[in-house]
């Protein structure tokens, strides 16, 4: 099977997830669920706040941290009858940071556009209708927008999901919408209305652009980048001030700067250097030319075909954010 083919295989597997077909274990599903509501490592949480935050009955929520309380996922506090994150999760996520063997170099890269731009920049992997920070740098300057490691975007109206979402195939995108249509019908309206136009943008320039739906304070730039290690797309992104930067200055002055950092950063995550002692298989990297506005590859604009990477997200899935 050629890559084309493969990569089309594999899109089309997970549309048939998000449309209900995949085989979907829904306990685990449903334990994912109430893990996601502990959003910091200090957050307590009790059986009722979570099961409001999940959309899960309270007694299936009892049952679900009990189980993950015993699995070391969670620590039930008697004092306040209420969850924390257990030792067993800040493990893996430990674990996972340090096989994030890349994280301080991105870091330093993220570091490098703030001292040059007063906002937010980060680096961000979708989980379900959300955006996580992985790495983030911000200027001493930086005013208006204070995310930070861990902290939750959403995926409709940031700059960072909309360029997530332009950079999957149409199927893949349009399927992600829908299922995102049945739990948050407004964002899925938003982000519905916006993808075409972030797709163009995305072929023709390599960035996509957000003014003032995240937060009517905040305009924002992102880059959409594939990512061998997580085999999905992540994005690198900023925040800043409207009143500061508006639409004709974003696309001037910060999208440029954002397009190298895309190039910078998706290096890394190729693998140049060595960064990856496994020896992860090589792609071709889509960046744009000096010269030149189009994406460019080694094979195909792979933007044009709906993905700038011969594979579709696989660790993180259109559902639960990865497509």
């Amino acid at each position: 099977m050629g890559r084309r083919s493969e990569r089309l295989s594999r899109q089309g597997m997970l549309a048939s997830d998000l449309s209900g077909d995949g085989d979907v274990i829904q306990v685990v599903s449903r334990a994912f669920d109430v893990l996601r509501c502990f959003e910091g490592h200090e957050a307590r949480l009790g059986n009722l706040e979570i099961s409001n935050r999940c959309g899960l009955p309270r007694s299936t929520v009892s049952r679900l941290t009990h189980t993950l309380t015993r699995m070391g996922q969670l620590v039930y506090l008697p004092r306040d009858q209420k969850y924390r994150i257990g030792p067993s999760a800040v493990a893996m996520s430990t674990s996972m940071m340090k096989g994030l063997q890349l994280r301080n170099l991105i870091r330093q890269r993220l570091q490098d556009v703030a001292e040059h731009l007063p906002g937010t920049v980060g680096f961000v992997i979708p989980d379900r209708f959300q955006l996580v920070y992985l790495e983030y740098a911000r200027a001493a300057n930086a005013l208006g927008l204070h995310e930070s490691t861990g902290s939750r975007i959403s995926m409709a109206s940031s700059a960072a999901g909309s360029a997530y979402l332009a950079a999957l195939s149409p199927e893949v995108g349009d399927s992600l919408i829908n299922e995102m249509e049945r739990e948050t019908p407004d964002a899925a309206r938003l982000a519905r209305s916006r993808i075409e136009t972030n797709r163009r943008h995305l072929r023709e320039h390599g960035y996509v652009t957000a003014f003032g739906t995240w937060s009517p304070h905040i305009n924002g730039c992102a880059v959409p980048l594939w990512s061998p290690q997580y085999q999905t797309y992540v994005v690198v992104t900023i925040g800043l001030l409207s009143a500061m930067y508006d639409e004709k200055r974003v696309h001037k002055e910060v999208a440029p700067r954002m397009l190298d950092l895309g190039a910078a950063v998706g290096a890394l995550l190729e693998g140049e250097g060595d960064i990856f002692a496994n020896g992860i298989e090589r792609k071709s990297f889509a960046m744009p030319a000096p010269n030149n506005k189009k994406i460019l590859t080694e094979e195909i604009n792979g933007l044009e075909a709906g993905t700038r990477r011969p594979r579709q997200a696989r660790s993180v899935r259109a559902r639960d954010g990865r497509r």
